[in-house]
């Protein structure tokens, strides 16, 4: 099963959510339709053409958007004010701009994280959920990303670290952030393109090329923010916070082989959520774009809006 055919949005825009950010936004398919969001992953990752072909465009009122930092939203690549409160009053302010009493949520990765913060804040206006390579945000998730990916790809692990001097290789996360955050092109260009390299080569079975240096920033500045502020969350708060949501209709998309979220956080989720349907892909790695998964996540998405 492919994707959906190419669609163009029917109005899109810019909302301002503060007196600094400005989020784009836009909508396709059918506005008499139940609404679903799209929620990009990262963060700082942004929404493209492709992701409004993930459903089926007269069955869904479709809804994008380019969080606080990403794509184009504006300013660009910017960490001030931009913590996961922030984003989840975006995406609640998003609402009520469109005029839309309640949506159903599709997000991967990064995008499930915050999908399940922004159902668990308002959860009277989520008629379900999509997930995929479940991320939870959790230091022991941090950790394998920043280490433990290597154990599968020791080369992409060598190359990130090689980029840092070898008296800042104990603490890589640290060492890129501060390089990431810093003002100077000639010094967070080149760090975000050997982060987002490394995030490359593992994310998919089969390899990709890679993207612009504009989008590297994005993605390897605001992950390095979020990782060493921890999601701002707590510890395990998005699994003891399934209560507020446990009777929604939600289907988990899992990459047997994802090595950026491997399958235990999506096991873990489903044990607190058992009305949610888990499905993990035999042959599918992390990229919603390995074939094995997207058909997954078309499946699901049809599934829901049966339920919806």
């Amino acid at each position: 099963m492919d994707l959906y055919p190419a669609i163009e949005p029917y109005e899109n825009g810019m909302l301002p959510v503060d007196g600094r950010h400005r989020l784009y936004w836009e909508q396709c398919g059918r506005k008499d339709q139940p609404a679903i969001l799209f929620l990009h992953g990262g963060p700082g990752g942004g929404c493209g053409e492709i992701h409004r072909c993930f459903f089926n465009s007269e069955r869904w009122r479709i809804v994008l958007f380019d969080q606080r930092g990403s794509g184009r939203s504006r300013p660009y690549a910017d960490i001030t004010d931009n913590t996961t409160p922030h984003l989840v009053e975006d995406i609640e302010k998003l609402r009520e701009h469109l005029g839309i009493e309640r949506w159903a949520l599709f997000g991967g990765s990064w995008g499930s994280t915050l999908a399940l913060a922004y159902a668990q804040k308002h959860p009277d206006r989520v008629l379900g959920l999509v997930l995929r390579g479940i991320f939870l945000f959790r230091q022991s998730e941090v950790d394998w990303f920043m280490r433990g990916m290597g154990r599968f790809f020791p080369e992409a692990e060598r190359a990130f670290l090689d980029f840092l001097p070898e008296a800042e290789r104990s603490d890589p996360l640290m060492a890129y952030y501060k390089r990431l955050a810093h003002p100077d092109a000639s010094v967070h260009r080149p760090a975000a393109r050997a982060w987002c390299r490394y995030e490359e080569a593992c994310s998919r079975l089969i390899p990709h090329a890679k993207g612009s240096d504009e989008a590297s920033l994005s993605m390897a500045l605001l992950e390095a923010h979020y990782m060493i502020n921890r999601g701002f969350m707590a510890e395990n708060a998005l699994l003891e916070g399934m209560e507020a949501i446990r009777h929604l209709p939600g289907f988990l998309v899992q990459g047997r082989y994802d090595v950026i979220c491997p399958p235990l956080a999506a096991w873990e989720l489903k044990a607190a959520w058992p009305k949610a349907e888990l499905v993990t892909v035999p042959d599918g790695g992390h990229s919603a774009l390995d074939p094995p998964i997207t058909l997954a996540l078309l499946k699901a998405a049809e599934r829901l809006r049966e339920r919806v």
